[in-house]
């Protein structure tokens, strides 16, 4: 802290220290007791002073502070999105689902969705597009997650999604907002240029890394390879950053969008746990750990190493030791090539 020495008794022995030699500046003397409040609202100014310089500059800046300083450069933090998809209701024939009829995943923490256009059952079935209640990745849901209605909704007798919901994002992080200032700062775009595209390509919702490839396939050629927030981009997600770079590109210019593709990789090894530990959650935790890291990876680095992963097991509380680790079924690091990014496929954990 720049000011971490401005206390209050620093400063009111400052103040006390400028005070005329000739008056009585003692402990309950008139001129130590007005100073006195006077030195703990400076001390409190001074606690404020201090957090400026972080909010001052992009290494450090945060919220809205970072938002400021990014529109600097007309960057805008990205919104979050709503996941989007189809419900099949199950009912009497006849029976209408009204728009705005609301339906749920199960379990403790349900996600909710609503239905964004009308709809009448018919053979048994009716199917509708819906979205997410709320912004955000969690509305991304699998197929057959949603099962239930809420309400009563005479004639419907079950919901289901025979697909999974995607689109959803959450809003941008500080991290990957910074991320993009300190790109448009460092890397300058002109009329374009690869950065320029990449530029583009990042402005779109759900878009976390792009690879751009200028004269890819002959002059006046780019390819541009799009790496989701999750990873491998939807259809929908590689079109909608085409669409975008359209609308902003020169004249001339060829422009070929796809998304990554995923390389995968299965994970298998002996563990030995600790007593009373339960296999099944410690999976999930190591699984969790090894995702975070195939994520870190993506993009970035092309060798998934052996050693990382004999780390995340080692590092979980509950594994005692480990053994016959092998990644896709060798005993060595992987090299990712191409546009892929590491994906867990499988892992087959057994306890010793």
């Amino acid at each position: 802290m720049a000011y971490e020495d401005q206390t209050k008794d620093a400063i009111h022995q400052r103040m006390l220290d400028a005070s005329p030699a000739d008056i009585d500046k003692r402990p309950g003397s008139i001129t130590y007791d007005l100073t006195g409040p006077t030195a703990i609202e400076a001390e409190a100014l001074y606690a404020k002073l201090d957090t400026f310089a972080d909010k001052a500059f992009a290494d450090t800046a945060y919220d809205e502070w970072l938002d400021r300083i990014a529109a600097s450069v007309s960057i805008t933090r990205r919104p979050a999105t709503k996941a989007t998809g189809y419900v099949t209701f199950t009912g009497t024939d006849g029976t209408v689902v009204p728009e705005g009829t609301e339906v749920s995943t199960d379990g403790d923490a349900p996600i909710y969705f609503v239905t964004t256009a009308n709809t009448t059952i018919n053979g048994g079935t009716a199917t509708v597009a819906a979205e997410a209640k709320e912004e955000g990745a969690s509305g991304n849901v699998g197929p057959g997650a949603i099962k239930l209605t809420t309400g009563n909704i005479t004639g419907i007798t079950s919901v289901t999604n025979a697909a999974e919901f995607d689109g959803g994002v959450d809003r941008e992080s500080d991290d990957s907002l910074r991320k993009r200032y300190f790109e448009r700062v460092r890397r300058p775009i002109t009329s374009g240029n690869v950065y320029h595209y990449r530029q583009w390509a990042l402005e779109v919702v759900g878009v976390r890394d792009v690879r751009v490839y200028p004269t890819w396939n002959g002059p006046l050629t780019v390819k541009v390879v799009v790496l989701a927030d999750d990873g491998v981009p939807s259809q929908t997600l590689v079109d909608a950053t085409k669409a975008h770079i359209e609308t902003q590109r020169p004249i001339g210019a060829d422009v070929t969008v796809v998304g990554a593709v995923d390389y995968g990789i299965d994970v298998a090894a002996t563990l030995q746990i600790a007593s009373g530990a339960d296999l099944g959650a410690v999976q999930a935790e190591i699984v969790a750990q090894i995702e975070e890291y195939f994520r870190e990876l993506a993009f970035g680095n092309p060798i998934v190493r052996i050693s990382a992963i004999q780390r995340i097991i080692l590092d979980n509380a509950s594994v005692v030791d480990y053994a016959g680790l092998t990644l896709n079924g060798g005993t060595g690091n992987i090299e990712i090539v191409g546009d892929a990014i590491p994906v867990l496929r499988t892992v087959d954990f057994v306890a010793a």
